[in-house]
């Protein structure tokens, strides 16, 4: 009795230890809106382990939008940012 108690606690740890090795954030909607570069202060591509490609912008007001990297002006807000850090 006492085997199979042990036996159910390792796996249990073991399990809650596989949950953190993934990615800690995905995206699945996107925000086809474009944003002004004025509301966006950060920008972190999401893991290559997500579904989606992804960019998720950081904005002024602590939020945090999912965009599809291929967009044209997504592309120009990353060199915007891109350039702002270097210089800015």
């Amino acid at each position: 009795m006492n085997l199979m108690m042990s036996l159910r606690y390792s796996l249990c740890f073991l399990l809650a230890g596989l949950r953190g090795v993934g990615p800690k954030k995905c995206c699945f909607n996107f925000n086809d809106k474009p944003v002004s570069k004025e509301r966006v202060v950060s920008y972190i591509k999401t893991s290559q382990r997500c579904y989606n490609s992804a960019i998720l912008l950081n904005t002024v007001a602590g939020r945090q939008l999912c965009v599809k990297p291929s967009a044209p002006w997504v592309k120009d807000l990353i060199s915007y940012l891109d350039t702002k850090n270097i210089f800015g």
